[in-house]
């Protein structure tokens, strides 16, 4: 397999360096060097991907921990990232991952269709695309979601969403559900803490609603004095209401001490509260709290009679009130989502899988 792997979303300067224009960033670099995500380099007069092909590692886990609440719930999906990334957040809590800078930490070799059968022979009902941002690995992640569609397999993106222009369009097309990392609500925070701009993450939220069907949930880390005041998380969610609808699910959670973060205290479950209360307040339908143990804020309600449609206990559910078309057993009100038939049984369990035999470890 070739690991250099050419790519497309670049261009010539005139100084002869090569412009990556695939993310924000726009790399400007000289033959031999790579960009900021680590994988891609300017090789021989074209920029290349170094990575394809090339994993940390396949992982079976429930659909619930990418986070995904309303795409097949309870079904498993068969997860994998590679290395590097285009931002640098400070408290990343993969950064072993997606801070790597040495090929070691990319042990496994699969070809896309080895990823697309065996997520078919092992039930799965997704391949999920995370850990790292598969942005970053866009060649890859494309090849194998096509080899997924031949199966009926569908692709999830698990992304901060930092990138731009066609590749943006090829990317999503690909794609039938994403969880969408919005780290923030202010430039600053995005700037200083993530090196990168909150514009362009904006940018593709706009994009997904009004030009795919992807489905797609965001996600916020809420980490104590950064990014939750109440003013910061009342004009989020305002324009999550406003610009995406009140049908986009909202995961909040909960910040760990990590990475370059150690400093700072894990987020307190008053914190997420009262996160939680601000956006159902401004309007969101469905609001959910994560990385904590919290049965009724992990749980899916109806938004006009408030009856539990979806039981959670982390990643196990419970109540199942929904119809085979998504909707509420006790009101027939539509809830949100992918829904195909009843739920899932994989449960909370995370198996390892050696793709080699397509069986579980």
């Amino acid at each position: 397999m070739n690991q250099h792997h050419p790519t497309q979303y670049w261009h010539t300067l005139e100084s002869g360096q090569l412009q990556c224009d695939l993310c924000p960033r726009e790399c400007q670099l000289r033959d031999g060097q790579r960009g900021l995500c680590f994988v891609r380099m300017a090789e021989e007069g074209a920029v290349v991907l170094t990575s394809y092909g090339r994993s940390s590692g396949f992982v079976i886990d429930p659909i619930e921990k990418k986070p995904l609440n309303h795409f097949l719930p309870g079904s498993s999906t068969l997860s994998f990232g590679t290395a590097g990334c285009n931002l640098t957040c400070k408290f990343c809590q993969n950064w072993d991952i997606s801070k790597a800078r040495e090929m070691d930490r990319m042990q496994e070799l699969a070809t896309p269709e080895m990823i697309a059968r065996a997520a078919d022979e092992l039930g799965c009902r997704s391949v999920a695309y995370t850990y790292n941002d598969p942005v970053i690995f866009l060649e890859y992640a494309l090849d194998v979601a096509r080899a997924c569609r031949q199966r009926g397999v569908r692709s999830v993106a698990v992304t901060a969403g930092y990138i731009q222009g066609q590749a943006r369009e090829e990317f999503f097309a690909e794609m039938d559900a994403a969880n969408i990392d919005l780290k923030g609500f202010s430039e600053d925070f995005y700037h200083q803490l993530c090196g990168g701009h909150l514009q362009p993450v904006l940018d593709t939220l706009l994009y997904l609603k009004q030009q795919t069907s992807v489905w797609f949930e965001l996600t916020t880390l809420l980490i104590p004095g950064k990014n939750d005041s109440d003013a910061e998380l009342d004009a989020m969610t305002r324009w999550i209401v406003d610009q995406l609808g009140p049908e986009v699910p909202l995961h909040f959670s909960a910040f760990h001490p990590s990475y370059k973060m150690n400093d700072l205290p894990s987020t307190s479950p008053a914190i997420l509260q009262r996160a939680r209360e601000i956006a159902l307040r401004n309007g969101l339908h469905y609001v959910y709290l994560g990385n904590v143990h919290d049965k009724a804020g992990s749980s899916t309600y109806c938004h006009h009679c408030g009856t539990i449609l979806i039981g959670r206990d982390w990643y196990q559910l419970s109540d199942w009130n929904l119809s085979d078309q998504g909707c509420c057993s006790a009101c027939g009100t539509q809830c949100a989502g992918r829904f195909d038939g009843p739920a899932g049984d994989w449960g909370a369990k995370q198996l390892r899988v050696d793709l080699s035999s397509s069986k579980q470890e």
